[in-house]
């Protein structure tokens, strides 16, 4: 898989968890991809700060990203 076509699946399963956090007033936006398997993100809105962020980021968003692109390892969130 290229580089773009990870990228591309790592958006398309961000397009797919962002409906769940813009209805709790969040976001979530893709800020880098590093050796292929590490996904950072920022979660944004009432998700930076929120109590079960962490629940939300590795049972919601990780889950999400492994089901499109299975070689990812892990997604961490950087905070602002």
């Amino acid at each position: 898989m290229s580089t773009q076509e990870l990228r591309d699946n790592v958006e398309k399963a961000l397009e797919e968890i962002r409906p769940f956090l813009q209805s709790d007033g969040g976001d979530i936006s893709l800020l880098s991809i590093e050796d292929g398997k590490l996904v950072k993100v920022q979660l944004q809105g009432a998700c930076v700060g929120c109590s079960v962020n962490q629940m939300t980021l590795k049972s919601g968003v990780e889950m999400t990203i492994k089901k499109y692109a299975p070689q990812i390892e892990q997604v961490i969130n950087i905070e602002i």
